[in-house]
């Protein structure tokens, strides 16, 4: 695997895309839907992308891209998403073999990344991103995605 570019060049040009996209949706599930896709297509290692929304003391998936998953309700007592919307932080999971918290979707993922969307401290929801490849974020990915947290934040 090649390493991604770090720092905040090296994803400028897919928030601003990802901005664009958001501010031209006409609803907020318009938006959530082109965020994912803004994401995946960016990013080749990003092998399934997917926005999950707290609702009734769950979390429940809106849009995706990549193979169809089985967790479309998570419990916020279970797996990677539940532990970042309860700590109310991104959690970046290596190596997903080795960490038994992990739900998994598909047998090929290696590793995750959940970052929180929140507002004025608020969890509303998260970004989940799996890779079929070991330790594939870095700080670029977390960064990106932490950019891409606080603008789905705004439709809210």
């Amino acid at each position: 695997m090649s390493t991604p570019p770090s720092g905040p060049a090296s994803f400028e040009p897919t928030l601003a895309r990802l901005c664009d996209a958001v501010a031209a949706a006409p609803d907020r599930d318009a938006a959530l839907r082109a965020v994912v896709h803004v994401l995946s297509e960016a990013h080749p290692h990003f092998t399934w992308t997917g926005i999950y929304l707290l609702e009734q003391g769950a979390l429940v998936l809106h849009n995706q891209v990549g193979a169809p998953t089985p967790h479309e309700r998570i419990p916020l007592a279970k797996g990677i998403c539940g532990l970042a919307a309860r700590e109310n932080r991104t959690v970046v999971v290596p190596d997903v073999t080795r960490d038994p918290r992990f739900l998994a979707c598909s047998l090929t993922t290696r590793s995750e990344i959940v970052v929180p969307i929140r507002r004025g401290g608020r969890v509303l929801g998260e970004i989940d991103v799996d890779s079929d490849q070991p330790d594939a974020f870095g700080d670029a990915d977390r960064l990106l995605l932490e950019a891409a947290a606080a603008e789905i934040a705004r439709i809210f």
